[in-house]
């Protein structure tokens, strides 16, 4: 068995037991209300921080103004609720037609 063989069972039984905790915690385990309130404020800085980095970074260097601009709108279509879809497509269809009309 080669390194990378095992690397990826370790990681495969690693990402089960996470799957498996879930369910077989449920009930048991009881978190503080400040707990489950900073489980959920760090998921969404590590997601912000993901959209940052895809939407402002290529490379070593910074994308245009056309992918933030997608990405804005992308955004604000789904802090106000729409459709994963239209979030989705909207930012796709504005980037497009930035790049088409020129902006980098």
């Amino acid at each position: 068995m080669n390194a990378t063989l095992a690397c990826v069972l370790v990681l495969a039984a690693g990402t089960y037991a996470f799957r498996l905790a879930g369910p077989v915690l449920h009930g048991r385990v009881a978190l503080p209300a400040r707990v489950q309130e900073l489980l959920t404020v760090g998921a969404t800085v590590l997601l912000v921080a993901l959209l940052a980095t895809g939407a402002l970074t290529e490379g070593q260097g910074f994308p245009g103004w056309a992918r933030p601009a997608g990405v804005l709108l992308g955004g604000i279509l789904a802090w106000r609720k729409a459709p994963f879809v239209v979030v989705v497509v909207g930012a796709a269809a504005a980037t497009a037609l930035l790049r088409l009309a020129g902006v980098p």
